[in-house]
């Protein structure tokens, strides 16, 4: 039987009252991980040291949405607008960037986790894209998280495309701050109307690296092109069995 890929999913900070605090991850990230063949295991961020020792223990990693990045990671002073930061959160899940590009551990990053995988490589972020972009969309959608709201643009050539099917989809919008400069080991491969980068790829496709700034886990129970990510994620990890 064929060992089912180890999917490592980082964690946000949540705080429900003095006596309840710790590391959440929304229920639709491991429900689309095990649909589609994956053991879902949630990361709690420590140190960077513990991280990639947890990092280690996966087949692949996801790194997931929550709150907003530290801005002084990419040399700015924090926006009016910055939301609540886990500075404790960003320096862990550089490190399991980092660690996993260097030893070809697939990354699915989704929303802040596209954010983090720039922000690692030396790329910054729009802080706040109400205020800082103009005429931009509404990103920071008003209805149920599981619903669609916008376009978004796929590059032709990209492997976001051969797993979508369609050069334009519509995607689920949870998020103001967005990828402002681009690393220069990512490649922009879809746009929202506005501008607004919505999807990268790895430069050096030695394994799946992919981000995207929607959140597909939401909608891919109902959406088979958003289900399509963790599939073809999930199935970049699954050794197939040498012949006899």
């Amino acid at each position: 039987m064929n060992k089912k890929p180890v999917i490592g999913i980082t964690g946000a900070y949540v705080k429900h009252n003095e006596y309840m605090e710790g590391v959440y991850v929304h229920h639709d990230y491991h429900k689309s991980v095990a649909a589609n063949g994956g053991i879902p295991v949630i990361l709690p961020y420590i140190n960077p040291e513990m991280a990639i020792e947890t990092i280690a223990l996966c087949d692949g990693i996801i790194l997931s949405g929550g709150e907003d990045v530290d801005p002084k990671l990419f040399g700015q002073d924090p926006h009016p607008h910055l939301g609540p930061t886990t500075p404790e959160r960003d320096v862990a899940e550089i490190a399991m960037v980092k660690f996993a590009l260097e030893n070809n551990i697939p990354i699915l990053a989704i929303c802040r986790g596209v954010q983090i995988l720039n922000v690692a490589l030396g790329g910054t972020l729009i802080q706040d894209i109400p205020s800082q972009v103009k005429e931009p969309i509404q990103h920071n959608q008003k209805i149920d998280r599981s619903r669609e709201t916008h376009w978004v643009t796929i590059a032709t050539d990209s492997k976001l495309f051969e797993m979508v099917g369609s050069e334009r989809v519509r995607v689920n919008s949870l998020h103001h701050q967005a990828i402002d400069k681009v690393a220069n080991d990512l490649r922009v491969v879809a746009q929202s109307s506005d501008g607004i980068v919505e999807a990268v790829e790895y430069i050096h496709p030695t394994t799946f690296t992919i981000g995207v700034q929607w959140h597909p886990e939401s909608m891919a129970s109902t959406n088979h092109e958003m289900n399509n990510l963790f599939k073809d994620f999930i199935n970049s990890m699954v050794k197939v069995p040498a012949s006899v």
